[in-house]
């Protein structure tokens, strides 16, 4: 892969064309990296508004892309526009002569519609994930990974996601020196862990509302999380039988009662973590969990990143501790 090409059309987002151009348009040969031909191709002789109106004029028209080993989709800012036929031929003809496609953000629309997805297992940023599932039900879309591909096509999550992307390509093709020697000038990490799941805020369901016989019953578990609640206690203090009330709260949350509850234990934990300076030991008690090590399973699971490493990300450090990172 040494010929990469970047899809420009109307209202492309600034940063994920940056993102590309950063990976493989500077010349870091001096530094052991490839040398790659950067190609920015669309209408030639156009000039094209991106989303924040910065103005690009592509170097080559989108023939330019029947040179390159990897295809650049950068994310645009209108999900539902129409994407340009000549766009949809194009990408088509690369992806059928053997070429790596990749989308960036809200690329993963653009792909799309040029049904190089269907099928396959895609992503895009996690508020726009569900309109893509929505309007390309034959796509695979999951929410809370990074990226994802299947070795040709490859889809991104939003912003930081995109450079985790182009950092994986570069790592494929050309070796984990060459990916880290880009990311230390980058100044980013050249791997990150974790997923989508890190960053999206799930608000406590509100259940079914006035007419929800058990809004009470469950501001009741959520006010004593640490209680080792079943579902025979819940039946009763409910008064129904177990069979009953199982139905009537998959109805009215969408969950059963046992995972709804683990739920919201593991945001419980997020938000300790997040704004407390508690042992993980007692938020694992505060929260409902057993022992530290039940919390490291189950929030691993949900969020992507164990306790201690979500707390690093997300928490607040001390005064003193945020002026020596920041020197």
């Amino acid at each position: 892969m040494r010929c990469v090409g970047i899809v420009v059309t109307e209202h492309v987002r600034v940063f994920d064309y940056a993102v590309a151009t950063e990976v493989w348009g500077l010349d870091r040969t001096d530094r052991g990296v490839p040398a790659f031909d950067l190609r920015t191709c669309g209408p030639r002789g156009h000039a094209l508004t991106m989303s924040t109106g910065v103005t690009c004029v592509p170097d080559h028209g989108l023939d330019g892309l029947d040179e390159c080993d990897l295809v650049i989709v950068p994310g645009v800012q209108n999900l539902a526009g129409p994407v340009h036929p000549d766009v949809v031929t194009a990408l088509r003809a690369a992806h059928d002569r053997g070429a790596t496609v990749a989308s960036l953000c809200s690329g993963a629309f653009v792909l799309a519609a040029a049904g190089l997805l269907d099928g396959r297992r895609a992503t895009a940023h996690w508020l726009d994930a569900e309109q893509l599932a929505q309007r390309h039900p034959e796509v695979s879309v999951d929410p809370g990974v990074l990226f994802v591909g299947d070795g040709t096509v490859w889809t991104s999550a939003g912003v930081a996601a995109g450079i985790d992307l182009c950092l994986h390509l570069v790592r494929r093709d050309h070796g984990a020196a060459a990916a880290a020697e880009i990311a230390r000038t980058m100044v980013t990490a050249p791997f990150r862990s974790g997923g989508q799941a890190q960053f999206i805020t799930r608000p406590v369901p509100a259940g079914g509302g006035p007419s929800d016989s058990l809004t009470g019953l469950r501001e009741r578990m959520l006010d004593d999380l640490a209680h080792p609640w079943t579902v025979p206690e819940l039946a009763n203090l409910a008064r129904m039988s177990e069979r009953s009330f199982a139905r009537r709260f998959v109805q009215t949350t969408g969950d059963t009662p046992l995972q709804w509850l683990l739920t919201q234990r593991v945001l419980a934990a997020q938000h300790l973590l997040e704004v407390s300076e508690l042992p993980i030991a007692a938020i694992a008690h505060r929260c409902g969990f057993s022992t530290p090590l039940t919390l490291r399973h189950h929030f691993t699971r949900h969020v992507g990143l164990p306790p201690r490493d979500y707390r690093l990300a997300f928490g607040r450090r001390p005064e003193a501790e945020r002026d020596s990172a920041a020197r």
